[in-house]
């Protein structure tokens, strides 16, 4: 388990996994938005070339309409349908027109008046159940348009027509007549105008007359053969759409069209599958961009990984090494910037700590015989080690003047401690003493207080017990001022008091309970509650030597802070003796 939590591990999984989430999250809405595009400009092309058709289809049916108008009207102005005149004019209309098979005018009754070309007509032709002749007699003002036949009105080839019919007025030797005017026009040209429309490779186009049936389709022999089916009840409630259905289990695309005037609509159908194949085309090209960006990025993970781990891991062998206890252990100085800078201040400060654990130790060797007894006493051997982690930090952290700062004070701190083996010192010198210990906890507690030191001139060359402050303000610190959201202030006097050398100690800290005060000075030794050698030992050191109308008094309210006098006789320095 432990290599999954190596730097080298986590840079490039956390390297691969960003890039193949968001190569995931793009490549998905990548897929899903040319799908819809796809898809969208798939009916919308299908839209425009049924559009098309129908246009074409329309323009074909206006053509065919003025070109019926134009035979209605020639027929209607000749004075007899039997004139050369009207055969003349008949035919030329004929020439103009390749796609025009025929023009014919019956009686209601159904028999022949005139037609062009001249041909025999065929018998038994029952005109009377041609939908064209019907439509023309129901409808007599309106024009239609017949689905697609077979023509048989006269003995000519069979050509497949399409029938333009209505009522119209003939004239025989100056009377007018009702009959009923025909134009069969080639279907070849709307079955051209239909076929040439294909939709992939299996779209086409059909087209349905307004009572549904098929007047063209491209498979329409299938159709009538009953081998393909095409769902024209749905067909027909619709003039205009889209919708998709399914048949034979294939999604389908189906576009609708009506032609105007005559009714017709034009569907327009496409198979989804061949559209598919454009999105299955897309998932391979992003099933394949996904590989290569994975491989791509997968390199660069172990190539920028190894770059930034490989010197943190030197460096943190050399750290394992000098936590053994090997302090030689060279220092690589390699690898990127911040690494590099990492390393040199590394070993920086374990040069000033190397000089400063030699500093002690030979110090501590040199006073070891003389004062073990005295520092024993009255050291409190975790200020020490507390005092060298700050001067640690503040090495790792590049102040050197505050580490040089701590460093001075705690020299000087042990210097007035240890005072040549004296148990008695001036005031300035006590005071001196507690000014670098303050110094040094501000260092360690990052300013969490300020304080003061103020003395009359004339008590500063009074003989004092020495190391009497330092537990006290320990104390104030630790107990009153360590646990408070605001700063602290300290506040450190010394006076002369009704005859008596007088140290006021004053803090704003958390202040103690009456119980506390009362257990404070008690003579059961509490070492998780002082500090060094402690309040009590203070205390009892006091009154052991100059009696009990001296020693320490206490004054505190809770929240409010707490004030220790310590009370000692007025000696000069000149006076000064042993305990």
């Amino acid at each position: 388990m432990k290599h999954f939590k190596r730097i080298q591990f986590i840079i490039a999984f956390s390297f691969i996994l960003i890039t193949v989430v968001t190569v995931l999250i793009v490549s998905f809405m990548l897929y899903n938005k040319f799908s819809n595009t796809a898809e969208d400009n798939a009916d919308l092309n299908m839209g425009q070339v049924v559009e098309q058709v129908k246009y074409n289809l329309e323009m074909y049916v206006k053509n065919m309409t003025s070109i019926f108008d134009v035979v209605e009207e020639t027929i209607n102005r000749s004075p007899s349908y039997s004139s050369s005149i009207l055969e003349e004019q008949l035919n030329s209309i004929m020439k103009t027109r390749e796609d025009l098979i025929s023009i014919a005018v019956f009686t209601k009754n159904g028999d022949l008046v005139v037609n062009i070309p001249k041909m025999e007509m065929r018998p038994y032709t029952l005109l009377q159940r041609q939908s064209w002749f019907n439509a023309a007699l129901e409808t007599p003002d309106q024009l239609s348009v017949s689905s697609p036949h077979i023509q048989n009105l006269f003995k000519t080839s069979y050509k497949w027509a399409v029938s333009l019919s209505k009522q119209t007025t003939y004239h025989r030797d100056g009377l007018a007549s009702k009959g009923v005017l025909v134009v069969d026009m080639n279907f070849k040209t709307i079955d051209e105008l239909s076929r040439q429309v294909v939709f992939g490779k299996r779209g086409y186009v059909y087209i349905i007359d307004s009572y549904g049936n098929i007047v063209y389709h491209p498979q329409q022999q299938l159709i009538h053969a009953g081998l393909k089916y095409e769902d024209l009840e749905r067909v027909l409630t619709y003039s205009y759409g889209s919708y998709q259905d399914e048949l034979n289990g294939e999604q389908r695309m189906i576009t609708i069209k009506s032609v105007n005037p005559i009714g017709w609509k034009v569907i327009g159908v496409a198979y989804k599958d061949e559209l598919l194949t454009t999105k299955s085309e897309l998932n391979t090209f992003l099933l394949w961009f996904l590989i290569v960006v994975i491989i791509f990025v997968l390199l660069l993970a172990i190539f920028v990984s190894a770059r930034i781990s490989s010197p943190i891991q030197r460096l943190a062998r050399s750290v394992k090494m000098m936590g053994e206890g090997h302090l030689n252990t060279p220092i690589p100085v390699s690898g990127i910037y911040e690494v590099e800078q990492l390393s040199r201040r590394y070993h920086v400060m374990l040069q000033q700590i190397r000089h400063l654990m030699d500093q002690i130790i030979v110090e501590q060797e040199a006073k070891r015989k003389s004062e073990l007894d005295v520092l024993q006493a009255q050291i409190n051997p975790h200020f020490l080690y507390n005092t060298l982690n700050s001067v640690i930090r503040l090495v790792e952290k590049g102040q050197s003047s505050e580490a040089v700062t701590a460093i001075t004070s705690l020299s000087r701190f042990f210097r007035i401690s240890l005072s040549k083996g004296k148990n008695f010192i001036s005031v300035q010198e006590e005071l001196e003493h507690i000014r670098h210990y303050l110094i040094i906890q501000t260092i360690r507690y990052k300013n969490k207080f300020h304080y003061t030191i103020e003395a009359e001139d004339e008590v500063l060359h009074f003989l004092t017990m020495k190391l009497i402050l330092q537990p006290i303000v320990e104390n104030a610190i630790v107990h009153g001022i360590e646990l408070m959201a605001d700063r602290g202030m300290i506040r450190i006097s010394a006076k002369v008091d009704a005859g008596k050398l007088l140290f006021e100690i004053a803090d704003n800290g958390l202040g103690m309970s009456r119980d506390a005060l009362d257990q404070l000075l008690k003579n059961t030794p509490n070492s998780a509650q002082g500090s060094g050698v402690g309040v009590r030992n203070v205390n009892q050191r006091i009154q052991l030597h100059y009696g009990p109308d001296y020693g320490i008094q206490f004054e505190s309210e809770i929240e409010e802070g707490t004030t220790v006098r310590i009370y000692l006789p007025v000696e000069i320095a000149q006076k000064e003796g042993e305990v």
